[in-house]
């Protein structure tokens, strides 16, 4: 399950663990004009821990999940 709120400045999507135990913590993404933050509760360190991911990384992430195995170069429009 998963919610999708728009506030000012960002987007915001909650993801909800569902199915058997043990569930994971909500993740929430933050999407802003700049940049995404991912961010999850971690109980072990009883705080929240935020991953920063600039546009480039996150266009490279959304690609690699459906390559395969190896090493990869987008090439960016400047670059062609």
């Amino acid at each position: 399950m998963f919610t999708i709120e728009h506030e000012f400045d960002t987007t915001v999507i909650t993801l909800v663990d569902e199915g058997p135990a043990p569930l994971k913590e909500d993740v929430t993404v933050s999407a802003f004009e700049d940049c995404v933050t991912v961010s999850q509760f971690d109980p072990r360190r009883d705080a929240e821990v935020t991953v920063t991911l600039s546009m480039a990384q996150l266009r490279d992430l959304s690609a690699a999940l459906d390559l395969p195995e190896g090493v990869y170069r987008i090439a960016r429009p400047e670059e062609r």
